[in-house]
């Protein structure tokens, strides 16, 4: 979907602590857009914050601190299988999706580091350096 379906094009809501400093992290990476993401039933009901490289997105923070990142099967598998991401519920055109979910400080920072891969994945990053960065990887 794109940014201009999903509803009137405003700046992101201000969020919890954590998902706030993933938000401002991501806002200040160059060609990042972000806005207001809509509840996807009533485009006229915040539901967190939109993040966008041209007409792609990156993904979004719900107001709960879910994180809905919007990657590809090529990562999505690598990403679950090293318990980097949670497996998105829903399938169909969402295939390549995963969600986290930020409480913590640690959890921030892990949020950042998927939302720059997808991110660098969007800015034309080989695929083979973006599998490296998942398999050197570890949580915090």
């Amino acid at each position: 979907m794109t940014l201009e379906e999903k509803g009137l094009i405003i700046p992101p809501p201000v969020l919890a602590t954590y998902p706030q400093m993933v938000s401002h992290a991501i806002q200040q990476w160059p060609n990042v857009m972000a806005a207001t993401h809509w509840d996807l039933y009533n485009n006229t009901k915040v539901d967190g914050a939109d993040f966008y490289v041209g007409k792609n997105e990156i993904g979004h923070i719900h107001l709960d601190g879910t994180v809905h990142l919007a990657t590809t099967n090529e990562l999505r598998i690598p990403l679950l299988k090293n318990n980097l991401a949670q497996k998105f519920p829903y399938s169909g055109e969402y295939e390549g999706w995963v969600l986290f979910k930020i409480t913590t400080k640690s959890d921030a920072e892990q949020a950042i580091w998927l939302f720059q891969l997808n991110y660098e994945r969007l800015m034309g990053l080989s695929i083979e350096t973006l599998l490296s960065k998942i398999n050197n990887h570890s949580i915090k």
